[in-house]
């Protein structure tokens, strides 16, 4: 059984959720998430400046300037695509195993019907999930309202949702949950306000529908007040908190989940952490934790080095029941819009099984 779990838990493993990555917004002196994509809140297509860093800026090499390329069709539609696969080798205590899997196919267009109304939609052919919204930036400084079915914004949206702090193991290594509400299939189908307080300060209050089915579920609120003071021209911080409460069915009880989040980054050092607290979510009356570290650094243009420590304590009255695991790995850009992952996932329990992971993640996005 163990066996059995661990393979379904890698088949998982890292199905993309469109997200970015976080630590970009911390090199250079640091920049918000619609810096680079459509999505205010990030992840999901790249717009123009996105495009042109992953074009020219992240890669080891760039496109011949003599080939022409564009993302746009006509001067108000764009287009995009991110596509995943994997090889993955699963060591167990009796054995070793190697697979390859298609993780993701995802299509992203946007229109522009004018200079402050745009309209996404990304389906992803491998996984079925849907997604699309319209954003009305027409309140003052460039702040904005979304609606459609998009994800909430909580916490540090990293990736990797396998990330205690996103979705985790869904369950399949201990057969309960082991992470939250965030895997890569997540949505809400409801409104989105996000407000900007000049350069220093972003938040965002939604509420949504996480299920297809009408008058079934309460609605998820969330709340997320992100601040980024400019501290130099090599040096970025970030930090802030969030909230989210939810039902998650008709008859449990009403989850609270709050938690804070930080950033820093100088030059080519970058460092980000989150910690959540989720009340009555594996069980009433009780509280889980989750918590995430980064830690990250550019060795040459298109090499980053990361190393990230993920832990979840299902219930915080219970001894030795909680889950840790360190990943080492690299981020490889070798050429425009291409991305090499290889990593090394050392799972850690107690009492201690051998279920460690290594994987190598292909890349492509436009």
């Amino acid at each position: 059984m163990k066996l059995k779990a661990f393979v379904l838990l890698l088949i998982i493993i890292c199905l993309s959720e469109g997200n970015a990555l976080p630590r970009f917004s911390l090199r250079g002196g640091g920049g918000d998430c619609s810096g680079c994509h459509v999505n205010p809140t990030g992840g999901d297509m790249r717009n123009r400046g996105g495009w042109g860093f992953g074009k020219n800026v992240l890669p080891m090499q760039t496109t011949d300037e003599d080939f022409e390329m564009s993302n746009k069709i006509g001067e108000n539609i764009q287009f995009g695509l991110d596509l995943r696969g994997q090889a993955l080798l699963i060591i167990t205590e009796d054995k070793k195993r190697i697979d390859f899997q298609r993780m993701t196919g995802s299509l992203y267009t946007n229109i522009d019907l004018s200079e402050k109304i745009n309209v996404f939609t990304r389906y992803d052919f491998v996984q079925a999930i849907w997604e699309a919204y319209g954003v009305a930036r027409i309140l003052p400084n460039d702040s904005y309202i979304k609606g459609g079915t998009f994800q909430s914004n909580y916490g540090i949206r990293l990736d990797d949702h396998t990330a205690y702090t996103r979705g985790g193991d869904l369950g399949l290594v201990t057969n309960s949950v082991s992470g939250l509400i965030y895997n890569p299939a997540y949505t809400e189908s409801g409104i989105e306000l996000g407000v900007y307080f000049d350069d220093f300060a972003f938040l965002t209050a939604s509420a949504g529908n996480p299920s297809r089915l009408l008058f079934q579920v309460d609605p998820v609120y969330t709340a997320n007040l992100k601040i980024q003071p400019t501290i130099g021209d090599e040096a970025a911080l970030f930090f802030g908190g969030s909230f989210a409460t939810f039902k998650k069915s008709a008859v449990t009880p009403v989850v609270n989940m709050y938690g804070g989040y930080a950033g820093f980054g100088f030059g080519d050092f970058t460092i980000m952490g989150e910690f959540d607290i989720a009340n009555d979510y594996i069980k009433k009356d009780s509280a889980s934790t989750a918590m995430m570290v980064e830690v990250a650094y550019r060795v040459i243009k298109g090499l980053e080095a990361v190393v990230r420590f993920d832990r979840f304590d299902p219930n915080s009255d219970i001894d030795k029941d909680e889950l840790t695991r360190l990943v080492i790995g690299f981020e490889i850009f070798p050429y425009s819009f291409i991305e090499i992952r290889p990593q090394y996932r050392l799972q850690m329990e107690d009492p201690g099984i051998e279920n460690d992971a290594a994987l190598i993640q292909f890349h492509i996005w436009y």
